[in-house]
Formats: C-alpha cells, sequence, structure tokens
C-alpha cells in the first residue's frame, strides 16, 4: 500500500499517524506466535487431542457435509474434477491451463503482446 504523502493535507496527515499509532499499539499488545502455540498445544494436551485431529493436516480438505440432494448434479459452486490441460507455455513447459476459470499470468502477458490463446493449445 503505497500512500504519496506529499498529497496529503496536515489533518489527513494527522489522521494518518494516529492510525498508525493505534495499529502499532495493537501489535504491541499481542503476544507471539511461539507463545500462543504453546498455549494452544497445552489446551490440546489436556483435552487429549491433536492439532491433526482437530485442524487436519493442511494437505486434505475438510470432510464435507452429507447433501441434500444427494445423487443429483453438483450444486453451482462445487468441484467437477480433474480436467486435462489444453493450454501450454512454450517457455516453461510445466506451467498449463484448462481453459476454465482466470488466465494464468503467463498467458495474460502473451495475450497482451499481441499473441492468440490458440497458439498455446496442446497438440
Amino acid at each position: 500500500m503505497a500512500i504519496d504523502l506529499n498529497q496529503l493535507s496536515p489533518r489527513e496527515l494527522d489522521s494518518l499517524i494516529n492510525q498508525a499509532k493505534k495499529r502499532k499499539t495493537t501489535l504491541k499488545k499481542r503476544k507471539s506466535p511461539a507463545a500462543v502455540r504453546r498455549k494452544v498445544e497445552a489446551l490440546l494436551k489436556t483435552e487429549g487431542y491433536t492439532a491433526e485431529e482437530l485442524f487436519g493436516s493442511g494437505k486434505a480438505a475438510a470432510p464435507r457435509r452429507a447433501s441434500k440432494t444427494a445423487g443429483t448434479a453438483p450444486a453451482a459452486g462445487r468441484k467437477l474434477g480433474k480436467v486435462a490441460p489444453k493450454y501450454r507455455n512454450p517457455g516453461n513447459k510445466t506451467e498449463t491451463w484448462t481453459g476454465r476459470g482466470k488466465q494464468p499470468r503467463w498467458l495474460a502477458a502473451e495475450v497482451a503482446k499481441g499473441k492468440k490463446v490458440e497458439d498455446f493449445l496442446i497438440k
């Protein structure tokens, strides 16, 4: 977040300074992440749980609730499964895109240079 201080009035500068001081005070009052982690681990231990049991390992998605419409088509916003990539970055063969969702940065940059999306199709 870049703020051009030269464009601010004295009132705006005072307001910005006060906001920064409040934020600094808030951050100083917080305990260190290591201290909070120790407290959480101690509470988990006293309750007989592990962090993996409660929060997962961070690699797998959280279990889904049973759907009311079991056996029907997935609702909007649900994942439909993996799709084979359709486009590949010629400069870096590991970068691919399925054609779904937002264009990756490498493809958007090439299109901005004047190339066509079809130029990157995987044959």
